[in-house]
């Protein structure tokens, strides 16, 4: 199973290969802001790709519509909700 881990905290998880990255982190109790429920409907679950994201596919252009309308976005900036977890990753959750 994959493993994320969550920067600043250097938490890390043990995940279902599959799910989102959303999912897990409210499946082990890490918090990632989500206000639309991951519905694709807003940027609150906005992520960074630290490490290992050079297996994931770009992201969707719904999902670059929305990113674009965030501060601080970064070429490796990614939507909680939408990105999939099948190999290790490191993300940071900006504050």
């Amino acid at each position: 199973m994959p493993i994320v881990t969550f920067l600043p905290s250097g938490r890390k998880i043990e995940v279902e290969k599959g799910v989102t990255l959303l999912q897990a982190a409210l499946d082990h109790g890490v918090e990632i802001e989500h206000s639309c429920g991951g519905n694709l409907a807003c940027t609150t679950c906005h992520v960074i790709v630290r490490k290992g994201g050079w297996w994931l596919p770009g992201p969707a252009p719904d999902e670059e519509d929305l990113l674009d309308a965030v501060v601080g976005v970064q070429s490796n900036s990614r939507l909680a909700c939408q990105l999939r977890v099948t190999r290790n990753i490191t993300v940071e959750i900006p504050s």
